[in-house]
């Protein structure tokens, strides 16, 4: 699985910064090369957030979401 993570930060206030998973291969084609290069699921997620400025992303292989019971 190939996860794009977006770092977003609040127009209002952009010291109010936050990841968010964009999407996930899974739901999207994505391959590691389109998602380096910004892949245009990202520039669609953000056109649906206008509220929010893209100030980084990466790329994840692999579900690393290790949450305890």
């Amino acid at each position: 699985m190939i996860k794009i993570i977006a770092v977003l930060c609040s127009l209002s206030s952009p010291a109010n910064c936050h990841e968010q998973t964009v999407t996930t291969s899974d739901f999207a084609d994505i391959s590691m090369q389109s998602c380096l290069m910004g892949a245009p699921q990202l520039a669609e997620w953000m056109k649906q957030h206008p509220a929010e400025r893209l100030a980084a992303w990466r790329c994840m292989i692999g579900n690393q979401d290790r949450r305890g019971a």
